[in-house]
């Protein structure tokens, strides 16, 4: 099966929709990830639910280069949530014709987290949308085995998943052994970027570098090939890698460039 690639927004997360769009159609990405609910206060994100232009200005970047919407973010799960306040998204997410949402856990009661997860799941599935869980060290769901452990506390709905992403899986409790014994039919994608091996010794550290400091594929400590080798063949890859250091100086389009190239000389 072939491979497609995803072009993260978090890569490029200060481009307008349309804008990530087009970079990744001249780059030579499949699908793009769109930022709709910022991950934090005040962090970017572009809204398109509330934005009826820029909607429009995103569908008509889709039809003129042919890239697809691989899914949208972020959705967090706090001890607050209600899954009444995601109509709007998940109709948008629809219109754009996304396959998943990328889900976090934030709330500490596990079973409480669960049971919002599977409402979120029964939401999404009318829609056609997979709603994928990351695991994060500094989220709730900090690991592999965490994020099993809530989707069989779910229920398994039918569009439950679970995202690994490189940097997380290096800088949590998670094996290659732990990414084995995930069900098959619960990875939809994952997300690949590299970093120095090891876990640094602050969770501000961590942060950091998953957010800020990710290293192209094969720069970094990450054993990347045992990962992918250890997931199902030809999973879709959304290449997700913000440098704060390194974009400035090269620009949006060769960082996105020279990330492709990386992931797939793996």
């Amino acid at each position: 099966m072939e491979r497609q690639y995803s072009l993260a927004h978090l890569t490029v997360l200060h481009l307008a929709p349309a804008d990530a769009i087009r970079v990744a159609a001249r780059t030579g990405y499949d699908c793009v990830g769109l930022r709709l609910i910022p991950a934090l206060p005040g962090a970017p994100a572009y809204p398109l639910m509330n934005d009826r232009d820029m909607l429009r200005e995103t569908l008509a970047s889709m039809r003129d280069t042919g890239v697809q919407v691989f899914d949208v973010e972020i959705v967090w799960l706090y001890g607050t949530f209600s899954v009444d306040h995601y109509s709007s998204f998940l109709e948008t997410a629809a219109e754009l014709g996304a396959r998943s949402i990328l889900v976090g856990g934030g709330d500490p009661d596990e079973q409480r987290l669960a049971d919002s997860y599977a409402r979120f799941c029964e939401a999404a599935r009318p829609f056609g949308l997979n709603a994928d869980l990351e695991f994060m060290p500094w989220s709730t769901v900090r690991n592999a085995a965490d994020a099993q452990r809530i989707v069989k506390l779910a229920g398994r709905p039918a569009n439950a998943g679970i995202l690994i992403d490189a940097v997380h899986f290096e800088r949590s409790n998670t094996s290659l052994d732990d990414l084995r014994a995930l069900p098959g039919d619960l990875l939809h994608y994952l997300q690949l970027c590299d970093c120095p091996a090891g876990i640094p010794p602050t969770m501000d550290s961590v942060i950091h570098t998953a957010r800020h400091e990710r290293l192209l594929p094969g720069e970094g400590g990450i054993d990347l090939k045992a990962l992918l080798s250890s997931t199902p063949a030809g999973l879709p890859v959304s290449i997700e890698l913000p440098n704060d250091f390194r974009i400035p100086a090269l620009g949006y389009e060769e960082w996105a460039r020279r990330a492709l190239v990386a992931a797939k000389n793996l």
